[in-house]
């Protein structure tokens, strides 16, 4: 509940609670204690501790391989979070493999048109697209698309995130009018249903953004930038790895306005953020010094 609210410190030493007595209560493979580690590893994980949130994935992974099999939907759940996590991390083959592994296992137990199955299709695609794979990307997301709508309805949040995912294909694929349809769809179904403030929000705010910048239309671009901004520093914190990633796209508009300075400031701030929580060659860490020599 705390996690779902927002409030990332409260979850996480709520988590660490339970863990703790469960720990001394339980054998140290006991399931129960898989479900809490995974959970924490998810706080962990929207924190920005990469390296907390793998650790927790693999341990959690462990525990229920042993206890259900490799092909039980737990063991699903457990490699579709340690796959986001090597995404985040850069690992992209690593994280393709464990949405492939996790998707097989709820195609087998779920079928192929489950709610389930779509939120593995969907991470498959996320990869897919990191990859460079625009096809098999968007056609993962529209296949996600089609069954969110046909379970849920058109306005639920499951389909604000295809649609917004959706929209980030079409945008690499030159559709940037596609693609601005798209995430003001996404905008419209997260607004009405998780709140003006939520990361959620932000994070579809920012896609936009990026699509304005594309077409041209700079205060457009800023606008969406820094309101993004506001959401994501008021939920995540101001040292968010999510947090650089709109600083560093807000520099990129103030550098297209002439404001090297605001651009220069912007470009170090995340890279400070950054520097922090990925590795040296990650690739947004080399897109952010990228930006950074274009203003020195």
């Amino acid at each position: 509940m705390l996690h779902d609210l927002g409030d990332l410190a409260g979850a996480r030493a709520a988590f660490e609670r339970a863990l703790h007595i469960l720990e001394k209560t339980l054998p140290p493979e006991h399931p129960y204690i898989a479900s809490t580690i995974n959970n924490l590893g998810g706080v962990l994980h929207a924190l920005g501790d990469l390296a907390g949130a793998r650790a927790a994935f693999e341990r959690a992974l462990r525990i229920d391989e042993a206890a259900y099999g490799p092909e039980h939907p737990k063991v699903a759940i457990r490699v579709n979070n340690l796959g986001g996590v090597l995404q985040d991390l850069g690992d992209l083959a690593g994280a393709r493999a464990a949405f492939e592994r996790a998707l097989r296992i709820d195609e087998a137990v779920y079928g192929p048109e489950h709610p389930k199955v779509a939120i593995r299709v969907n991470n498959l695609g996320g990869v897919l697209h990191a990859l460079g794979d625009l096809v098999g990307a968007r056609a993962a997301f529209e296949r996600a698309l089609r069954i969110d709508e046909a379970a849920y309805g058109p306005e639920h949040p499951e389909v604000a995130r295809d649609v917004n995912n959706l929209g980030g294909v079409l945008h690499a694929l030159g559709d940037l009018a596609g693609a601005r349809a798209a995430y003001e769809r996404a905008l419209r179904i997260w607004e009405a249903s998780l709140g003006l403030e939520h990361p959620n929000v932000a994070v579809t705010v920012n896609n936009l953004g990026s699509v304005l910048h594309a077409l041209g239309d700079l205060a457009g671009a800023r606008a969406a930038y820094e309101r993004a901004l506001r959401i994501l520093e008021a939920s995540l914190g101001l040292e968010h790895p999510n947090v650089a990633v709109t600083v560093n796209n807000l520099g990129r508009v103030l550098k297209d306005q002439g404001d090297l300075a605001g651009a220069r400031a912007a470009f170090e701030r995340a890279l400070r953020i950054l520097e922090r929580f990925l590795p040296p060659e990650h690739p947004h860490i080399r897109i952010v010094r990228k930006n950074l020599e274009a203003v020195e």
